[in-house]
């Protein structure tokens, strides 16, 4: 089996689950590791991964290369190694609600208070993630409402280092597409940190646009579902 015939995209299953964070975790800091960044590894992908498994996982894809297998590697799933994946939710403020009510609780009584700052001090603080964890309107906070309304579906994608560059974030963004499409939703939005200097390209790439809402420190871009 060749590199490229052993990779598959396939729809998220909840014993994908840990690897989904361990992805989140190692592409966290401006697209490279931000293992042992902050206090607690859980932190990250308790904000910006497993809300998404948990809300919309018919939403959620994941790319596995079936030919590594057999290690102890975190991200060893199943039937091989997950290396990427795309989670969504179709309707942004609905998931705002369904956050503040099912997700905060549990969220803070895993990570009750701001934990200790570490050596790496990132820009990031542990501080603003938490507060990011218990703050969903977030979300919505700043956002024009007629982006909102053309693209009420939000996304994030994510691939480990080896995996970039071969095609698979355009495949990811286009299978999300779809699946939202198929529901009737008409645009995807999301956005990204700008110290990932590679994202904004990629972005353009697959024809996101810049939007209204989109500021230097928070970049908002949008897609209609029909381009991905």
């Amino acid at each position: 089996m060749d590199a490229v015939s052993s990779l598959e995209i396939r729809p998220y299953r909840s014993s994908d689950r840990s690897a989904v964070a361990e992805i989140c975790v190692r592409t966290a800091a401006g697209g490279g590791d931000a293992r042992g960044v902050y206090s607690d590894d859980s932190l990250m992908p308790d904000v910006y991964a497993l809300p998404y498994v948990e809300h919309a996982p018919d939403l959620a894809f994941v790319v596995v290369d079936r030919e590594a297998d057999g290690t102890t590697d975190p991200l060893v799933v199943d039937d091989g190694r997950l290396i990427g994946y795309v989670l969504g939710t179709p309707d942004t403020t609905a998931f705002v609600g369904w956050w503040r009510k099912e997700w905060t609780p549990s969220f803070r009584a895993r990570h009750p208070e701001v934990g200790e700052v570490t050596a790496a001090a990132p820009g990031y603080t542990e501080e603003a993630l938490w507060r990011d964890g218990t703050d969903p309107e977030r979300m919505t906070r700043g956002l024009d409402p007629a982006d909102l309304r053309t693209y009420p579906a939000h996304l994030h994608i994510d691939l480990v280092p080896e995996a970039q560059g071969r095609g698979l974030g355009r495949r990811l963004v286009r299978t999300l597409c779809d699946a939202l499409a198929a529901r009737g939703v008409g645009g995807v939005h999301l956005s990204y940190d700008p110290a990932n200097t590679g994202a904004r390209a990629f972005y353009d790439r697959l024809g996101f646009v810049e939007l209204s809402s989109s500021t230097p420190h928070l970049p908002v871009l949008g897609l209609p579902t029909g381009r991905g």
